[in-house]
Formats: structure tokens, sequence, C-alpha cells
């Protein structure tokens, strides 16, 4: 009898990588929740959604051998619960919950890497002059507790664009905010977190090279398998592409490992995959840790699987079965990969998008080449959910070079005969 995966936010890209995976023979993938019941939504009930999930699982015949995640809030959230609920492998809710709250997670980073984290306080933004119970001077960030793609993240200069910024804050941080509260008090995570009155993080801006560490916990075994550059716009705070390999010094990328496995052993994952970012300040030869998400980066799905031959689907795949996942080979058809954010920086509404006639046409002219639009004709870029607060998505790229510098010249290729043509706002 074929084994049951259940999935939290099943979505056709993703579930394509899957079933190209060795265990998609031996595997039924089913959605304990489809992609459209956590994106695109009104809100998150999370009581009615790990209610539908608990029934979809009882329901299905043969019941549950495994259950995965690759999207974040609130799918890698309830990924422990259900693993719990049901007895299939899978990390405790404590340890991912650490993870997810920014707040938490630093202070449990502040115990073991204290040297490679920036400074940082909570505060509530809905206090009279929130600004006046910040120690710290800016520049810094400000984001919530629990958010995603940078949702809510604003980079404060001075107190004139913290006071702009609040307000925005202020209206729109309970989307996420409180039903992640609600899953910290359900599951009995320690009152002085559950119970805070802060609901925002303040943390000293960070700068030099951004990558991130894709790794997993197996029986309390830290292992590293791909690190990826994160590189942003010149102009902006927004991510332009992702590279992969790491153009690191081995020396750099082995001391990012080094942090990472002490900070991942130190919070207790456990039977979880995890990706971590990290900046390497150049100037002072350190290392710092941004943020660790206990789930892989599906962002980065189609990189490994261009470079390795196959995606890291199945690490995710191999450790919620309960086994050691093989190591990644180099036998992909190209050396180098990236995913580029095709984005722009002003709202307005989509007049044109390219038609599947000409992203087919762009794919067989410059091979291993995968365009993932965001937005259709007649869309408000403004009623995109989840955007960074500088940018909206119009596409994603997956592009394949068998040198680095062709990666970017390829993408050029590509936006030369892409069509999005968007009506700018007064």
């Amino acid at each position: 009898m074929k084994k049951n995966v259940f999935i939290v936010g099943m979505d056709s890209f993703n579930l394509e990588k899957l079933k190209k995976l060795p265990e998609a023979t031996e595997c039924n993938f089913h959605a304990a929740l489809d992609i459209n019941e956590i994106r695109n939504v009104p809100g998150y009930d999370m009581a009615a959604l790990i209610t539908t999930a608990e029934r979809r699982i009882k329901e299905t015949p043969g019941g549950i051998h495994a259950v995965v995640s690759y999207f974040d809030f609130p799918a890698t959230d309830l990924v422990p619960i259900l693993a719990k609920t049901f007895g299939v492998p899978g990390p405790s809710p404590e340890s991912i919950f650490k993870c997810q709250h920014k707040y938490w997670s630093r202070l449990e980073q502040q115990q073991v890497i204290p040297d490679n984290i920036p400074e940082f306080c909570a505060f509530d933004p809905f206090e009279e002059d929130p600004l006046a119970s910040i120690e710290l001077e800016p520049p810094f960030w400000i984001k919530p507790f629990r958010s995603f793609k940078s949702f809510l993240a604003f980079r404060i200069k001075n107190r004139d664009q913290f006071h702009e910024h609040i307000k925005e804050l202020r209206e729109n941080i309970n989307f996420i905010h409180e039903p992640f509260l609600y899953l910290l008090k359900r599951y009995n995570m320690p009152p002085k977190i559950a119970n805070m009155r802060e609901s925002c993080l303040v943390e000293k801006t960070l700068s030099g090279h951004q990558c991130t560490l894709e790794g997993y916990v197996f029986n309390g075994d830290v292992v590293i398998y791909g690190i990826v550059d994160s590189i942003k716009d010149q102009h902006f705070s927004s991510f332009s592409r992702y590279e992969y390999p790491s153009s690191l010094p081995n020396r750099v990328q082995d001391q990012m490992s080094r942090v990472c496995k002490q900070v991942i052993k130190h919070i207790g994952l456990d039977q979880s995959v995890f990706n971590v970012e990290f900046f390497y300040e150049p100037s002072c030869n350190e290392v710092y840790l941004l943020e660790i998400n206990p789930r892989i980066s599906q962002s980065h799905a189609d990189l490994f699987e261009k470079v390795h031959g196959i995606s890291h689907h199945r690490v995710m795949l191999q450790i919620a079965l309960g086994r050691k996942p093989d190591q990644l080979e180099w036998q992909g058809q190209f050396n180098y990969a990236a995913k580029f954010m095709h984005r722009t920086f002003e709202p307005g509404k989509v007049v044109k998008a390219p038609s599947r006639e000409e992203i087919e046409s762009i794919a067989r002219e410059i091979p291993g080449t995968i365009i993932n639009p965001h937005v259709s004709e007649g869309k408000q870029l403004s009623e995109l959910q989840m955007q960074d607060s500088y940018s909206y998505e119009l596409a994603d790229i997956f592009i394949g070079a068998n040198e680095r510098d062709e990666l970017v010249d390829k993408y050029h290729r590509v936006l030369d005969k892409i069509s999005f043509s968007i009506e700018k706002e007064d």
C-alpha cells in the first residue's frame, strides 16, 4: 500500500517537483489544505483550518504517513501540530514557534551566538508614543513578531519615517499576529511569550553579502547541504534574485555553517528541514544571523533541480517519512541557476501580461527558463497580498546557465521578450 503524504498548501508548481522524486512511486500526495485556502484570503481562522486539515486526513483511506509544507504562515506552523496529532515524524510545535516568533527566536539566539546577531528589542505599536520605548537609535528595521516575505517590515532612517510607517503597521499587523497568537496560546507556549503586550521587533540594520543556508536535522544531527546567494535591488531593499551555488569563499560558508548548527541545536529543532538567512560583512569579517525558517525555501527548489538534477523537496520528503536524507549529487543540467523576481516599484494597474504562448516561446528559445507570472491583465497591484513594503512582484523567472555571468545575460534576454505593461497611478 502506498504511503499517504499530506501537504499543507498544495499547489501545482511544487506538486510537480514532488512527483519527480524517486520516492513518488511509493507515495500518494493529498492536500491537507489547498494553496487557495491559505493565500489571497480575507483572514485566517486557525481553528477552522486545523479542523479542515484533520478531517481530510481522517477521511483518507489508509491514514497518514507524513505531513509536509514548503510555504510560510500558516502552513509551516501547522505541520508540527498535525504531525503530533497523528503521530507521524515531525518537529515539536515549540521548536517551530521558537523559530517563527522573531523576538523569541532572537532571545534564544542571544544565549548561544550573541556576537552573531544585531541589537534588538520589542515594542508595542499601539502605545501612544511607541518610539519613546525604543532604546535603539535609527537606522533600524521594524517588523512584526510573525510575518513572511518582509510583509510590514520597514527600514527606518529617522523619526518622521517611523511615524509614517507605524500607521500602516497598526492597520495591518493583526492579519497574521492575531492568528499566530491563537496558536501560541492554544498549544501552551510559555506565558511570557504568548501573553506579551508587545507585537513588534526592532533590530539594527545588517549589511553585506546576504545568503541562505538550506539544511535539515535528523536525530539531532544538523546538516547543511546548500547555500544560496540573495541579491538585492541596487536602490531598494527588495530581492532581485536568488543565485546558486553561493559565490562566498569556503571559509565564510564554513563559518556560517558552524554558527547555524550551534543555534539550531540550542533551539531543539529536530526531524525537520530549515533555511537560515545570514549576512557576511567583509569589513569586519563577521557573519550575522538574520532569521530561521523551519521549512525548505520553495523559491530555491528549481535552482537545486537545475544544478543537482533533483529538487530539495526530496530532503523534505525523506525527513517527513522518518528517513535520513540522501546526499545531493551534482548531476543537473546546469552549473548555476537563479530565480529572478521581476518587480515594479510603483502601484498601478496591469494592462498587459504575457500570454501562455509568449511564455512557451521564450522557454523554447532559452532552454531551462521557467516563467511564473503573479498578475493578470486588469489586476490592481495594490490588491496583491503579502508583498514586501517597497515593491510588487510581477513574475518569478527561473534560469539555468553553465557560467555565472550567463544568468543575468539570459534574464535580460527574457525581459526583452516578455510583455508586462503597467498603467501607473497618479
